[in-house]
């Protein structure tokens, strides 16, 4: 029960802090044996501490997690094989990024030894989701009868059965409120939500997460309560069984050719990680292509910069939040004094906040020497710092927490225990793996 309680806890936080993973969350095996090889190591010869408790703790030890492992997503993004590649990652441009964004996933800039030419898409149609819309009802009535009732929602090639009670003074917009949570909690695609016309009266509206129509079929899912186990009838008086809006799939053209897909985001030729954004206007389309080596180079060094400013906002808001330990405040002041002037010699200065603002003159300016690798060096060197701080952070994040030593095992005569860093905040949950 403790553990159920547990996971629960860590979902809710989950939620918060890492709404959606990343193809970067995916690894290979030789990098789990790396990470397990580090909890053996870490644990190894560390000390021991008495167990710390409480909502603050974990909250700020799960939100470290995830702020690291967002960082280390960043850098992920801007290499090719997990190693930093900043100088020579190639990144896309759309000329109109209201039609349609762009981002380069290839390993180089070329087909079969052919530079990857730009090419023109328009779009005359987003995907979209499935609608199906109940019927408007009193708030404060209901005409159900007392019961257990169930429905069932198809989606894909499964079932979902829904059970609840109706009792005596229910009322509808406490019963819509009831089933949207109970549907929300179950994550099996469908997301519910209660509607208010404003005068007295709600209904509940379910939604597809996916967007289309694979394998030609005309809903993504369906409600019913024909075949279910309990009593029938709450699908009709809901009015969930109908769907107001139907999915369909995206239509685009590249290049004048027409072409359709399931989702608004897809990749092309395994270069383009393209997302549709909206239909252009008489036509109107956008041009995709690659950017020029100094402008790719300025736009990975900016989404560096964002990246690791969001991650130094998030973590210091959390650490303040926290309040019982300065330990991730010190080791972040020591690892920017040490590259603060390298930096700022190339247009990256560091704030009183600790985030860093970017002169794009002096960067530009270094971007364009003849012997540039050199000269953006520190840029490189910062980034592994911190990725290495990331990593460390991801491993054991209750090391930023205020604990206090038991005692000092006898070095060299150990075992490890690779298990102890997952104590509290976490390692084996189902995002994960």
């Amino acid at each position: 029960m403790a553990s159920f309680a547990l996971q629960n806890v860590y979902n809710n936080f989950l939620t918060t802090y890492a709404p959606k993973s990343t193809r970067y969350d995916t690894h290979k095996k030789d990098e789990l044996r790396n990470v397990y090889v580090s909890m053996l190591r870490q644990t190894k010869e560390s000390p021991l501490f008495l167990p710390v408790s409480g909502e603050d703790v974990v909250e700020y030890a799960v939100s470290m997690k995830e702020n690291a492992r967002d960082l280390s997503n960043v850098i992920a993004s801007l290499s090719n094989d997990r190693t930093l590649n900043l100088l020579d990652k190639k990144t896309a441009f759309s000329t109109n990024e209201d039609i349609a964004t762009a981002k380069y996933i290839g390993e180089d800039d070329t087909v079969d030894g052919e530079e990857l030419p730009a090419f023109e898409l328009g779009v005359q149609r987003l995907a979209s989701t499935q609608v199906n819309m109940g019927s408007f009802l009193d708030d404060g009535v209901m005409t159900l009868d007392p019961d257990t009732y169930s429905f069932d929602v198809h989606i894909g090639d499964t079932d979902y059965e829904f059970q609840f009670n109706v009792e005596s003074g229910d009322t509808n917009k406490e019963m819509e409120d009831k089933l949207a949570r109970l549907i929300n909690r179950s994550n099996i695609g469908v997301t519910a939500s209660v509607e208010s016309d404003g005068q007295g009266r709600s209904a509940l509206r379910f939604e597809s997460a996916a967007t289309g129509q694979p394998g030609g079929r005309e809903t993504i899912f369906t409600v019913s309560d024909d075949n279910t186990s309990k009593r029938s009838g709450a699908v009709e008086y809901f009015g969930l069984g109908d769907v107001t809006s139907a999915p369909s799939n995206a239509e685009f053209t590249l290049n004048g050719s027409s072409h359709n897909a399931y989702s608004n985001s897809f990749t092309i030729d395994k270069a383009f990680e393209i997302t549709l954004k909206g239909t252009g206007e008489d036509g109107e389309t956008t041009s995709i292509g690659l950017k020029p080596d100094v402008e790719s180079l300025i736009s990975n060094v900016a989404s560096l910069v964002d990246g690791y400013n969001r991650f130094i906002t998030n973590a210091m808001s959390a650490t303040e939040k926290y309040g019982h330990s300065n330990k991730f405040r010190n080791e972040m002041t020591g690892i920017q004094n040490v590259y603060r002037n390298e930096l700022d010699a190339i247009g990256l200065s560091f704030n009183d906040d600790g985030t860093i603002s970017i002169d794009e003159k002096y960067l530009r300016a270094a971007a364009v020497e003849r012997d540039h690798e050199e000269t953006l060096k520190p840029i490189t060197s910062f980034t592994n710092e911190m990725l290495l701080e990331a990593k460390k952070i991801s491993l054991n994040p209750m090391n930023y927490t205020n604990r206090v030593v038991v005692e000092y095992k006898n070095p060299g005569h150990n075992f490890a225990n690779p298990y102890i860093t997952s104590l509290y905040s976490g390692m084996m949950f189902s995002s994960y793996m």
